[in-house]
């Protein structure tokens, strides 16, 4: 959101290019008011053309650089068949799980990685990638070296824009790549000399921006062992016995279980999906929902791999809790305590088609996460005018929160300490004007874990009715891994709606892969489908636009086609060149900055926007 004396946000960067990717010989869509360029496209673009020049020689294909600078790194190997009797004994393979039989460990992979059985190159299992928004799906291990050594790395590989490569070899760091491979399985391989004190090394595989999910099995590293000759290792642990549930909420379930010998920690797995890691035997999984059944199985894993899953087991939530009060379908809007030029109001002066009102914003104090607020004297509100107004508003069933945060807001919670007083914070503002909850608007990051375990003591303050929104900018919800989605899905069973900022932002991928220009029923759609099939109840999300050109840098639609994105979300009907798969008829609604400046411009926004949006199925 804007604060008084700056009218836009700064647009986030772009993707930033991975390990020795090709730098673009053309850049991708600009971002509006951005210093920086989005280059997907030109990426892509460069790809392509790299791809058009590959050869091949003999019976083995030349892998060639995506760019010069890659040239002298990207090694491609011919492989010969050997002939006679006196066949040479394999080398061993120095990666760990190297067919992802086990399971990721002892990999590092993204958020959107596990594994698939359909299709393997080999064996029952092999890694399966989904590169999304910033993320381009990287799963690396690290391995023992020794100094001044050669070393062959390769991987069978399915997908478009597939990367292998190894990092922090003490000399030039090498990467191959392919431009695609069908339906078939492709070697890809590359060679490197460690550096004269080089140790480990790092080895990776990942994909590319926007692309589909690639498939990456049988990747090996072979040269001299760099670990301890006297170790043989620990063995992969054995499945853990004794899943137990233990305490039970609406919104979360205590785990315990039988500890395994040789385990350094343990995955916890929620309806077959991975939803956490931890160190000891137990765990409690949140983020529940009321009244629902859950399976949960249990893994433990070493430096070896993961073990087998442990038997299953089935728990239901408590009653109770749920989806706080607020209407079915609602727009939002929020009021500028502070003079930039929009029209000055009153709460009393919203109009009635917004049924959440966000005051924007509160102040952060010396003390780290606490808030405070103060109404600014230049309004010449008087502080109990304000509450009376706000009184008046929840009387007839409006909601009035705090909103936190803003394009300069300073607010930083990423401990415990912090954590708990924001929580205290927030509450004792609620507790002195009446307001029903807190809005999300933190533009300059947060921390997952912290802003969580700050939500739930505050739920736990203020009970089932608390009102709980999200304004996050596009970058922030491009991926389940991003901080602010993280959070979202961490307090879904508490969650009112996130409406996303479709704004000041530039070009930006959609739920498809595909890059959609900023201002269209298009960029609104795809968009938000990345939230509705990320995880998000379709009632927990919102379409977040300015209410008139002045009220954002760029990104100003009509409130035409805010409806025709509703609508194209809601019923199908409407939609540009994007049509989702499916409908969501429960779509919350939209959101507007600002009320403020929706009255400058006579109401326009809301009056149209906002009996469309409660017209909804």
């Amino acid at each position: 959101m804007n604060r008084p004396d700056h009218p836009c946000h700064d647009a986030r960067p772009g993707p930033s290019p991975a390990e020795n990717n090709p730098t673009p010989t053309g850049s991708g869509p600009i971002h509006a008011g951005s210093r920086r360029t989005h280059r997907l496209g030109g990426l892509l673009a460069a790809l392509t053309l790299a791809a058009a020049g590959a050869a091949t020689t003999g019976t083995a294909t030349a892998h060639a650089a995506p760019h010069t600078a890659d040239a002298t790194r990207a090694t491609a190997t011919a492989t010969a068949t050997a002939t006679g009797t006196n066949t040479p004994k394999a080398a061993p393979n120095l990666l760990k799980n190297a067919g992802f039989e086990n399971g990721l460990s002892p990999w590092s992979c993204s958020a959107d990685s596990g594994t698939t059985g359909t299709p393997a190159h080999s064996g029952t299992a092999a890694l399966k990638a989904a590169p999304s928004g910033l993320d381009n799906a990287r799963c690396a291990q690290t391995v023992a070296v020794k100094p001044g050594s050669a070393y062959t790395l390769s991987a069978w590989v399915q997908g478009s824009y597939v990367y292998l490569g190894a990092s922090g070899t003490g000399t030039t760091d090498v990467s191959t790549w392919t431009p695609g491979t069908g339906s078939d399985w492709k070697e890809l391989t590359t060679s490197f000399t460690t550096g004269p004190n080089t140790t480990s090394v790092t080895v990776y595989t990942h994909g590319w921006y926007g692309q589909n999910p690639y498939l990456a099995d049988d990747i090996t590293l072979t040269g001299p062992d760099g670990s301890d000759p006297g170790d043989p290792g620990d063995p992969v642990p054995s499945a853990p016995g004794g899943l137990t549930a233990g305490r039970t909420t609406s919104s979360s379930v205590d785990l315990s279980w039988t500890p395994v010998g040789g385990a350094t920690g343990y995955q916890v797995y929620r309806d077959g999906t991975k939803a956490q890691s931890v160190t000891g035997a137990s765990a409690t999984v949140t983020g529940l929902a009321p009244s629902t059944t859950y399976r949960f199985q249990v893994t433990a894993v070493n430096a070896a791999g993961e073990s087998p899953r442990s038997a299953e087991i089935s728990v239901t939530t408590a009653a109770g809790g749920g989806q706080p009060p607020a209407s079915k379908h609602a727009v939002t809007g929020y009021w500028q305590n502070f003079d930039n030029g929009a029209k000055v109001q009153r709460i009393s002066d919203v109009q009635a088609q917004y049924d959440i009102i966000a005051v924007a914003f509160a102040d952060a104090t010396a003390t780290p996460g606490a808030v405070d607020f103060t109404l600014d004297p230049g309004l010449r509100y008087s502080e109990a005018d304000f509450k009376a107004d706000i009184a008046a508003k929840r009387a007839a069933g409006k909601s009035v929160v705090i909103s936190v945060g803003g394009e300069r807001g300073s607010v930083r919670v990423n401990d415990a300490a912090s954590a708990a007083n924001f929580a205290d914070s927030v509450y004792r503002l609620m507790q002195k004007y009446g307001f029903d909850g807190v809005d999300i608007d933190l533009e300059n990051g947060l921390d997952p874990t912290y802003m969580t375990q700050a939500l739930r003591a505050l739920s736990a303050k203020a009970g089932d009715k608390l009102v709980i929104t999200m304004a996050p900018q596009t970058l922030d919800m491009q991926s389940t891994s991003a901080s602010y989605f993280k959070t979202a899905l961490n307090i879904k069973d508490i969650l009112t709606v996130v409406n996303t900022q479709y704004y000041n932002s530039g070009s930006m991928l959609g739920c498809d892969g595909k890059v959609y220009a900023q201002g269209s029923v298009d960029f609104l759609t795809a968009l938000a489908c990345i939230q509705l099939e990320g995880g998000l109840a379709p009632s927990q999300v919102g379409l977040g636009l300015p209410a008139s050109p002045r009220g954002a840098g760029s990104g100003y639609v009509d409130p035409s086609v805010v409806n025709n994105a509703l609508d194209c979300l809601a019923k199908g009907t409407g939609c540009g060149s994007f049509k989702p798969a499916k409908t969501y008829p429960g779509i919350r609604g939209a959101m507007t900055w600002s009320t403020n400046w929706d009255a400058s411009n006579g109401n326009a926004w809301s009056n149209a926007v906002g009996p469309h949006v409660h017209g909804l199925p």
